[in-house]
């Protein structure tokens, strides 16, 4: 039988390379046979995340568009999507694989575009509830279009759609330590509340401003407060504490590695609404309060946001008016366990806990045809 060879392509940021990676473990588990290579762009996220997870990638020289479009500087950026156009093919025809993945980001476009060229099927995944310009340029050329949320034929063609949900880091969903013993990790006991606050591994201006302009209230507050500021961040916010004083129920770090523990002893999230961590709180079943970053293409996290928070699966607070709402609104929240308990639910609905199995057998049907 004629070796299974995948290509995946994609990248920039967590949020496409955890659920790419997921893709590419779910095909070895069902193929262990599989060989597969990721393909991502030059001096992104990818180039070293994938390695890490121990597969092979290649990268490309291509970048994003520069705003407006009208640019000169796009000139530029076209003659790099050619170049990595040209580029892919010669991968793709000394690799000869039998199905290509799109997750989004930078290399997918120049990658699925090489590989329907060349008659190769194609799949793409779409993370978010409002599609990316570069998947929905793709989606007419995609056999099959995984997405994680309803109504996204107003993007894509319906006949190809298929809801899958977001593939995430298994790691979270199997912690064999009690709650009390995940607490315990960051120095804190199960008698008081936990609240959660991360925004994501750079961290979030917003977020970290929020906490410390509000350093007295979670001062006087009988909660606890796990604060990921992220690399960004850390000696600003190390300063901004030796001057006003740190709360001792403040456990302060610029990145959390044990993220599946961090999340099992938090009794409430406070998060950017990206893709994989939205996946993650559902699939966690974890109450949430969403600030969606306002910089990001197309304002996707609002609408990633607001699909949970229209289902009471979350709660939400705009950006500009975080610093002012958002702690007092958590910690009304995180004592309110009726509250707690609603919003856990529901968000545990709205989870798809088999989509990178999913995913990964389609991707071998596309593969074997």
């Amino acid at each position: 039988m004629e070796e299974l060879r995948i290509i995946i392509s994609g990248g920039g940021t967590g949020g496409h390379i955890f659920p790419a990676v997921s893709i590419a473990n779910a095909i070895k588990a069902l193929k262990p046979e599989a060989k597969i290579l990721f393909i991502g762009a030059e001096g992104r996220m990818e180039m070293t995340k994938v390695p890490a997870a121990g597969y092979e990638i290649k990268g490309l020289p291509v970048r994003g568009l520069i705003r407006p479009l009208w640019s000169p500087k796009n000139f530029g950026v076209m003659l790099d999507f050619f170049k990595s156009k040209r580029i892919v093919k010669g991968i793709i025809k000394e690799f000869a694989p039998q199905a290509v993945v799109g997750v989004g980001g930078y290399a997918s476009s120049p990658t699925l575009n090489a590989a329907h060229s060349l008659g190769i099927p194609c799949l793409i995944q779409e993370q978010n509830s409002f599609a990316g310009v570069t998947n929905k340029s793709l989606g007419k050329k995609a056999e099959k279009i995984c997405v994680a949320y309803e109504g996204m034929e107003r993007f894509f063609p319906k006949e190809r759609i298929v809801l899958t949900g977001n593939p995430v880091r298994q790691s979270l969903l199997h912690v064999e330590e009690t709650k009390e013993e995940c607490a315990s990790t960051f120095g804190m006991n199960t008698e008081r509340p936990i609240i959660l606050l991360v925004g994501g591994s750079l961290g979030a201006r917003t977020l970290n401003e929020s906490v410390l302009q509000n350093l007295q209230a979670i001062a006087e507050a009988p909660v606890q407060f796990i604060w990921q500021t992220g690399s960004y961040y850390k000696q600003h916010i190390a300063d901004q504490l030796k001057e006003k004083g740190k709360p001792s129920n403040l456990f302060v770090t610029d990145f959390i590695s044990q993220m599946d523990q961090a999340y099992k002893a938090a009794d409430l999230v406070i998060s950017r609404a990206g893709a994989s961590s939205i996946s993650e709180l559902c699939l966690l079943g974890k109450p949430s309060i969403l600030v969606p970053s306002p910089n990001v293409a197309e304002d996707h996290q609002t609408h990633n946001a607001m699909a949970l928070v229209n289902r009471q699966a979350a709660l939400y607070v705009k950006d500009v008016e975080a610093t002012e709402k958002l702690i007092p609104l958590a910690l009304q929240t995180v004592t309110d366990k009726a509250q707690l308990e609603m919003l856990g639910k529901n968000a545990l609905n709205m989870a798809y806990p088999d989509s990178a199995e999913i995913i990964a057998e389609m991707v071998l049907k596309l593969a074997r045809r």
